[in-house]
């Protein structure tokens, strides 16, 4: 099993979800988070102020499956969250040694 952690654009997470779903996903996890890459943050104006937001808003996708079935959903995710400009995102892939679904028991890809 394989994790893939998304980082995203937040008005791209209806694209994202949707083809997601498409390709099978039955379940993701979303978080609000912050942070900056190659953009450095970007500079906003306030009542004519300049000023810097060093860490740019962004959302992060957890989603836990199969491993025959990573890269259906790496270009589900591309796909859907590119804009083809700097800060549309990155996604990491890292291995999972077991899950297990707390109400029921089951575990590993049963678990997911």
């Amino acid at each position: 099993m394989k994790k893939i952690e998304a980082i995203i654009r937040p008005f791209k997470l209806e694209d994202v979800k949707i083809a997601l779903v498409n390709a099978g996903v039955v379940g993701m996890t979303v978080s609000e988070v912050r942070g900056f890459g190659r953009q450095k943050g970007q500079i906003e104006r306030y009542r004519g102020s300049e000023f810097t937001v060093e860490f740019l808003q962004k959302l992060k996708l957890e989603i836990v499956v199969d491993d025959d079935r990573v890269q259906t959903v790496v270009d589900a995710i591309q796909n859907a969250a590119r804009t083809g400009e700097i800060g549309d995102g990155k996604i990491f892939i890292s291995t999972i040694d077991s899950v297990l679904r707390i109400r029921t028991g089951d575990r590993d890809s049963e678990a997911i």
